[in-house]
C-alpha cells in the first residue's frame, strides 16, 4: 500500500503521465504565421503635412492699404464674416497734392479750357488755311497778269523790229542812192538841188532808223521790268504764303501740345477720382476678418502696408506634405492616399488600409521637382472625389498624417525588405483601360 501510494505521488508530483500540449501549440502557430506571412500587405509611404488650398485666392490673404492715408472708421471688428465688397475701413488724405476737396472738378475746368484754347486753334488753321489759299489765287493772277504783259511786249517787240528792218532797208535805198547822186553830181549829170534833195531824204531814213532803235530798246527794257516784277511778286507771295502757311504749323503745334496737356489732364481727373475710391477699403472676397494690424481712429498707414487679414469662406481644401527624395520615385498623379486630420480620432492599419478606421481618402495631384528647404519634396494631395468626404470641421494650417499606398506585396516580403532596409518596390500605376499612368 506504502508502494502504490508513492507511486502515486511521483506522477503527480513529476506529472509524467500527463499528455504536453506544447507541440500542438508550435505547430498551431507555426501554421498561423505561415498563412500570415502570405496575407496581402499594402506597401506605404508615411508623410506628415498640413492643410492647405488648391488655389491661391482661396489661402488667407492680407488687406493692404493702396494709398497712404488717416484712419477714419473701422467698418467691421476681428471675426465679422464680410461679403465681396463691403466696406472695411474708412481713411482719409494726408499728402498736400490732393487735399483739396475739389481737384477733381477744377482739374475738369483745366480740360475744359483746354479743350476751348484748342477749338480757337483750330479756327486760327482754317483762317490761315483760307489766307493762304487767296494769296495762292492772287499769286496766280498777277503772274498771269504779267505774263500777258510780257506777251503783249513781245509783240510789241516783234513789230517793232520788223518796222526797223524796213527802215534799215529805206536807209539803205536812200544811203545808196545818195551816193549815186554824188557820182553823177561829179559827173556834172545833176544839180546841186538834186543832191541836197538825197541828202536829206538819206538823213531823214537814218533819223526813223535810230528812232525804230530806241523805241526796241525801250521796248526790251520794259520786258525787262516785268519780268523783274514777276520775280518780285513772286518772292513777295512765297514770303506771304510761307509767313501763313508758318502760323498754320505754329497753330497746329499749339493744337497737338494742347491735346498732349488734355490727355495728362483727362489722366489725372481718372487718377483722382479712382484714388477717391481708395479711400474706402473693400473686401475682395467673401471671408472673415483677422489679425488686424491697426486701430483707433486717426492713425497713420503707409501705401502697401498690411491692415488685416481676410480668410475666405469658400476653400477648396488640400493636403501639402513632404516625402523623402528616396520616395519620390514611388509619387505619381493620381495615387491614393489615406489621411488622419489632427482632432479626428482613426484606427489605422497601414498594411491593410480597408480594415482601417477614420481615415479619408485623396489623391495626388502634383509634386514639385524642386527640393523644399527642408530637405523633402512638397505634394498636393486633394479629397478623392470617390471616398468618404473630408470633414468641414477642418482648417488651414491643421495638421496631417499622410499615408501612400503603394504596391500590395506578401507579409513575408515586406518583413524580409525591412529587414534588409530595402525601400518600397517601384511600381507603374494603371488606369481604367490599363495604360500606364506613372510619371516619366
Amino acid at each position: 500500500m506504502q508502494e502504490d501510494f508513492s507511486l502515486k505521488s511521483f506522477g503527480a508530483i513529476y506529472r509524467v503521465h500527463y499528455k504536453s500540449k506544447v507541440k500542438f501549440w508550435f505547430w498551431g502557430i507555426f501554421g498561423f504565421m505561415l498563412i500570415l506571412a502570405f496575407l496581402p500587405w499594402t506597401q506605404n509611404i508615411k508623410a506628415k503635412g498640413d492643410i492647405t488650398t488648391l488655389y491661391q485666392d482661396q489661402r488667407p490673404q492680407e488687406i493692404n492699404s493702396p494709398i497712404p492715408g488717416k484712419i477714419m472708421k473701422w467698418w467691421v471688428k476681428e471675426g465679422d464674416f464680410v461679403k465681396k465688397g463691403d466696406t472695411i475701413l474708412q481713411i482719409s488724405e494726408i499728402k498736400e497734392d490732393y487735399l483739396d476737396p475739389n481737384l477733381v472738378g477744377r482739374t475738369q475746368e483745366q480740360v475744359a479750357a483746354k479743350k476751348g484754347a484748342i477749338g480757337y486753334y483750330q479756327q486760327k488753321v482754317g483762317t490761315a488755311a483760307t489766307q493762304i489759299t487767296a494769296l495762292r489765287k492772287a499769286k496766280g493772277l498777277k503772274i498771269e497778269q504779267l505774263n500777258n504783259k510780257i506777251g503783249q511786249l513781245n509783240n510789241k517787240l516783234t513789230g517793232e523790229q520788223a518796222e526797223l528792218k524796213a527802215i534799215e532797208n529805206a536807209y539803205e535805198l536812200a544811203k545808196d542812192q545818195y551816193e549815186r547822186q554824188q557820182k553823177m553830181f561829179a559827173d556834172g549829170l545833176v544839180s546841186q538841188t538834186q543832191l541836197q534833195q538825197r541828202n536829206i531824204y538819206a538823213q531823214d531814213a537814218f533819223a526813223k532808223k535810230i528812232t525804230a532803235e530806241n523805241k526796241i530798246a525801250q521796248t526790251q527794257q520794259e520786258l525787262i521790268n516785268v519780268r523783274i516784277e514777276q520775280n518780285s511778286v513772286e518772292q513777295e507771295y512765297t514770303e506771304k504764303i510761307s509767313k501763313a502757311e508758318g502760323d498754320q504749323f505754329q497753330s497746329l503745334s499749339q493744337i497737338a501740345s494742347g491735346k498732349s496737356d488734355i490727355a495728362k489732364l483727362e489722366n489725372q481727373v481718372s487718377n483722382y477720382i479712382i484714388r477717391n475710391g481708395m479711400y474706402l477699403i473693400l473686401a475682395p472676397q467673401d471671408g472673415q476678418i483677422i489679425q488686424a494690424m491697426k486701430s483707433g481712429i486717426g492713425e497713420i498707414i503707409k501705401e502697401g502696408e498690411q491692415i488685416t487679414v481676410i480668410v475666405p469662406t469658400r476653400t477648396d481644401y488640400a493636403v501639402e506634405m513632404y516625402v523623402r527624395p528616396i520616395d519620390l520615385p514611388l509619387i505619381n498623379v493620381g495615387q491614393k492616399v489615406r489621411f488622419m486630420f489632427d482632432g479626428f480620432p482613426a484606427i489605422v492599419f497601414s498594411g491593410w488600409p480597408e480594415g482601417s478606421f477614420g481615415t479619408f481618402g485623396g489623391r495626388i495631384i502634383a509634386y514639385e521637382n524642386n527640393i523644399s528647404s527642408n530637405g523633402l519634396f512638397r505634394v498636393l494631395v486633394v479629397e478623392d472625389s470617390t471616398d468618404r468626404k473630408w470633414p468641414s470641421q477642418i482648417k488651414i494650417g491643421s495638421g496631417a498624417q499622410g499615408i501612400a499606398l503603394l504596391k500590395d506585396v506578401p507579409i513575408w516580403y515586406e518583413l524580409w525588405r525591412n529587414i534588409n532596409g530595402f525601400p518600397p518596390d517601384y511600381y507603374q500605376l494603371k488606369d481604367s483601360k490599363g495604360k500606364d499612368k506613372s510619371k516619366k
